[in-house]
């Protein structure tokens, strides 16, 4: 068995980064909150949480110059995920609160979700369909349910970016994927057994570990 992959999870001052840390040392990485940005290249993966608004996500990310070093190691293939607003800030631009830019590492914009009526912002378990295989998702079903929260939604300009969908009113792209570049929209921190086993797949991904998967019988959510 090789060794665990370190993940280095980006502490910018937003999201739960204790939660994410906690099911990633669940499912056998070494997980790292960090913002030091040596610790980071040195890294076998990079998360990206976030729980707050757009535009102050990416003034900390601009203020801590983790904005370049995201791009820096993307550019190099190493592994990211975005997990809820994290996805969000891996796309160009969103109109949340204010127009502000983002990462640029995926095409596309940031924009309400339109919910039809539906309460807002859209809380609870959600179906996601599939619509590809890739790393992250190998593992899982077709359709499995996670754990949202939200109120706006990443729209790709290439279609094919998208890996899974979700229904809240509209159907929303809830999980992209470009190459080595991911982003769910949902919580997999707290998304039970399913949530953990895309979480040891992202770290299988980062290329330190035999990709061994959590017993999805004993995993428990890590909320």
């Amino acid at each position: 068995m090789s060794a665990a992959p370190t993940i280095a999870i980006l502490d910018y001052g937003m999201g739960n980064r204790r939660s994410v840390e906690k099911a990633f040392a669940h499912v056998g990485a070494t997980p790292l909150v960090t913002r030091d940005h040596e610790a980071i290249r040195a890294a076998d993966g990079v998360v990206v949480p976030g729980v707050g608004a757009f535009p102050r996500a990416m003034r900390n990310l601009r203020e801590l110059g983790l904005d370049a070093v995201v791009r820096e190691r993307a550019a190099a293939g190493v592994p990211v995920l975005g997990i809820c607003l994290g996805m969000q800030l891996l796309f160009e631009r969103s109109v949340e609160v204010e127009p502000a830019t983002g990462l640029g590492l995926l095409a596309g914009e940031v924009t309400p979700l339109d919910a039809k009526g539906e309460r807002v912002p859209h809380i609870g378990w959600n179906v996601v369909r599939f619509e590809r295989a890739t790393r992250l998702n190998a593992a899982l079903p077709e359709a499995v349910a996670f754990y949202h929260v939200h109120s706006f939604v990443v729209r790709p300009t290439d279609p094919s970016d998208a890996l899974g969908t979700a229904v809240y009113g509209e159907r929303f792209v809830s999980a992209v994927a470009r190459d080595n570049v991911f982003g769910v929209q949902f919580h997999p921190e707290k998304s039970s057994r399913f949530g953990l086993r895309l979480l040891a797949s992202f770290s299988a991904a980062c290329g330190g570990s035999d990709g061994a998967l959590p017993d999805p019988e004993r995993s428990q959510a890590t909320a």
